[in-house]
């Protein structure tokens, strides 16, 4: 059952997101309306500017936690690939934190400045780097979503080591669009309309074919990928995004969670600070990445 703050919750993101982004695609508007709508990050994190592989960023480590012993979390943040950033984010990197991660958050390039494969290319070169320092995780939300299983995709193309694990919130996996939630869910999410989250496409594709696998990874060999938890809303336009991926990722093998949520709005993680469902969300995602790095280190390490 969804508690009122969901409901009230439902209610704010309706009133200040959708209704102000209406039907279009400015992209100045979706920018400011997105960074209009921070929230406070928990207290007991220590924020600090980064680069990886060239990208810029930021760490988000507990503080008075040492280092390097810690395991590491990739969070790719969302924004439609076209606005928000590491900050805007820190709700989410935060509590991941306080969850025992270190976590490295990068800024990559946006949308229309920076069209496909610009944000692809900079999440793989920060996975790159990651991978070197041992086993570590991924994580992402909506268009970080995206990015996050796209950089499965390529991190295997390339022979890169992959995450142990993948926890997923709301992410868009089908940009061709081919999902049945964007018609039945029309009305009922509470930031989108289908006219404008399709409209962001051409804008972010800029010509490419959507059914690159890296632009829609629905559309890629899934077998071979690592754990995957997905967490999306059930009245979201993206909900069949995550279900229909995590179907194709269980035939190919995939050990694969899903829950839904009902009631809460996109990306409600970032509320973390006063709604129970995204505390829980987190949480989950949090123990869920640990199992997987707990499970993927070698037997002698183990006994050890």
């Amino acid at each position: 059952m969804a508690s009122l703050r969901a409901h009230l919750f439902d209610l704010t993101i309706r009133l200040a997101v959708k209704a102000r982004i209406g039907r279009s695609v400015d992209v100045d508007t979706i920018r400011r309306t997105f960074d209009r709508a921070a929230f406070p990050a928990p207290a007991g994190v220590a924020f600090t500017p980064g680069e990886l592989g060239g990208v810029p960023g930021e760490w988000a480590q507990a503080e008075g936690a040492a280092g390097p012993e810690r395991p590491t979390l990739l969070y790719l943040h969302g924004g439609g690939f076209i606005a928000c950033s590491a900050a805007l984010y820190r709700p989410v990197t935060g509590h991941f934190a306080l969850a025992g991660f270190r976590v490295f958050a990068p800024d990559y390039r946006l949308a229309p400045e920076h069209p496909f494969p610009a944000a692809i290319e900079d999440a793989v070169a920060v996975w790159a780097a990651l991978a070197q320092a041992g086993p570590a995780v991924i994580a992402g939300d909506s268009a970080g979503g995206n990015l996050a299983l796209a950089t499965l995709v390529e991190a295997r193309r390339l022979g890169l080591t992959l995450p142990a694990a993948a926890a997923l919130f709301s992410p868009a996996t089908d940009l061709i669009g081919r999902s049945d939630s964007f018609r039945t869910n029309r009305r009922r999410d509470a930031m989108f309309r289908l006219e404008s989250l399709m409209r962001l496409v051409p804008v972010y594709l800029a010509g490419a074919d959507p059914c690159d696998p890296r632009a829609s990874p629905i559309e890629a060999d899934l077998s071979g990928f690592p754990p995957l938890l997905f967490h999306v809303g059930a009245r979201e336009i993206l909900r069949d995004d995550s279900l229909r991926f995590a179907q194709k990722a269980r035939e190919a093998g995939v050990a694969v969670e899903v829950t839904l949520f009902p009631v809460v709005p996109h990306a409600w993680q970032l509320a973390e600070s006063f709604l129970p469902e995204a505390r829980r969300s987190l949480d989950e995602a949090a123990s869920f990445l640990r199992r997987a790095l707990e499970a993927a280190r070698p037997v002698t390490e183990t006994a050890a």
